[in-house]
């Protein structure tokens, strides 16, 4: 059934606002995917804070037109399901990534960062970038190591001459 124009305007404007606010986007092919694993992707897309849509190509390249995704544009043929990262910037890309490797059907073909277009064969890359969690503790991991190598460094002096002074009664005992 065919979209009237109020219709079309009212998904590209959603499609568009998500657009605004997100952080990536992936586009892959679903051509041959049931109804149930769609909605096992649906389902999985909204615990993991990513907008999934199927958009016609003409109206999401209407939605994403003046966006940093705008450069996915003419990429975007065939039937598409696109995706959108709201909480950092691998999660659509790790989405589609883990889902295709149960589901063949399923076919990364394009994906967007920061105005970039990515081809389909390095969105393993960013499905690999760290969960905004992830970079915290990495960065918590980083700043304190100088700070705990100096609080082994200086606690070894002592211990040293602990082991020290322990050896020489060992050694007069004997």
């Amino acid at each position: 059934m065919a979209l009237s124009y109020t219709e079309k305007q009212a998904v590209v404007a959603e499609v568009a606002e998500v657009a605004n606010s997100a952080m990536s986007a992936v586009a892959a092919e679903y051509r041959g995917l049931t109804v149930s694993q769609l909605t096992a992707l649906r389902a999985k897309a909204r615990e993991t804070g990513v907008y999934v849509r199927v958009v016609k190509n003409s109206l999401a390249k209407l939605a994403v037109k003046g966006t940093e995704f705008e450069c996915m544009n003419d990429r975007l043929s065939g039937p598409l399901m696109l995706a959108f990262s709201q909480e950092d910037p691998g999660s659509a890309a790790r989405l589609f990534r883990d889902f295709a490797k149960d589901n063949d059907k399923l076919v990364i073909t394009v994906g967007a960062v920061g105005g970039e277009t990515i081809d389909a064969s390095d969105i393993g890359k960013l499905a690999n970038l760290p969960t905004r969690d992830e970079a915290i503790s990495l960065l918590m991991a980083v700043m304190q190591a100088p700070v705990t190598k100096l609080a082994r460094t200086l606690n070894e002096v002592p211990g040293k001459l602990v082991r020290t002074v322990e050896a020489v009664r060992l050694s007069k005992e004997a």
